[in-house]
């Protein structure tokens, strides 16, 4: 008699996951933000140059969270395949002066399980540290 090795399930995030997500961002929880990914992850926010493991990532997430009095995030439509996921939306950021702006996102998602092996943002954020309107 064979036995056959059922195969691991592959992780597909569903909107609950994408809110936990995007509520841990939308409180600028850098730690919280760093444990969504696998220890050796990379990032890339827009067209900043990469950046590779938590600790590293942690530093540049929460530079950019300091420089933000806020942020808020709103999921559009995401897709999937197997080790995949992108996601469109709209993020409003609170600059510290109380102005905001809205601006238009995708991020791409490398996944291995349910943690992001490499996050990678898709975004002008020029309008951001422009002058208010």
């Amino acid at each position: 008699m064979s036995s056959k090795v059922k195969p691991a399930a592959i992780f597909q995030p569903d909107r609950a996951w994408w809110d936990r997500l995007f509520a841990i961002i939308d409180a600028r929880d850098a730690d919280g933000f760093v444990a969504a990914l696998t220890a050796d992850a990379e990032f890339r926010f827009g067209n900043a140059p990469a950046v590779r493991g938590r600790e590293a990532i942690r530093a540049a997430v929460a530079g950019f969270f300091s420089a933000i009095a806020a942020c808020r995030h709103r999921l559009l439509a995401s897709w999937d395949s197997p080790g995949t996921t992108v996601c469109e939306g709209e993020v409003t950021y609170t600059r510290h002066d109380g102005s905001t702006v809205t601006l238009p996102f995708a991020n791409v998602f490398e996944l291995r399980g349910d943690r992001i092996a490499s996050y990678r943002i898709y975004i002008d954020n020029a309008p951001l540290f422009s002058a208010p309107r």
